[in-house]
């Protein structure tokens, strides 16, 4: 992709505004029950970019710079478990807190950096590049997956429209 860096920035920069917004607007019994058994809500969802943003996307944008392998990150078991009593509007703008840190980082960057390789703890060796590619890829990830928690409680109440929302109905009518 060209221009990776400032497309990456502007997509990076935008979620935390989405997140906000999110907050903002739906109200707080929407945020904290799971949408299916296995699928995050979305205040896990949200509570997992924060806590990306502090322990894994600076550190290993500094590990690329020095030329430094990193671990690899399993948020089942090196993740800290959601405090559900931060409201949603105070996480998001946790969220906005860090990221704003990153992105000064990631602004450091220049397109030569992208080929900086190291190792990850389970993939091997990776380019500064696909971590990149992959950051934004989750960050967009999760936004879609706490929108898709968000959109449940409408799906199973808009009746015979429900069938037109199949591929976001995460508890499909049997």
């Amino acid at each position: 992709m060209d221009n990776l860096l400032p497309i990456a920035n502007s997509l990076l920069a935008a979620s935390t505004a989405r997140w906000q917004q999110l907050a903002d607007m739906a109200p707080p019994e929407l945020w904290s029950p799971r949408p299916a058994p296995d699928e995050w809500s979305p205040h896990e969802c949200l509570h997992h970019l924060v806590e990306v943003e502090q322990l894994v996307f600076p550190v290993r944008l500094r590990a690329f710079r020095a030329g430094n392998d990193f671990p690899g990150f399993n948020p089942e078991t090196d993740g800290r478990p959601a405090n559900l009593e931060q409201t949603p509007a105070a996480l998001a703008a946790e969220f906005s807190r860090w990221r704003t840190n990153t992105l000064a980082l990631l602004a450091e960057l220049v397109p030569a950096d992208l080929a900086r390789t190291a190792r990850h703890g389970e993939l091997g060796p990776v380019t500064l590049g696909e971590f990149l590619h992959e950051w934004v890829a989750h960050d967009l990830m999760h936004l879609a997956q706490g929108e898709q928690a968000l959109m449940q409680p409408f799906i199973l109440g808009c009746g015979p429209w429900r069938k037109s929302f199949a591929d976001y109905d995460l508890t499909p009518p049997a």
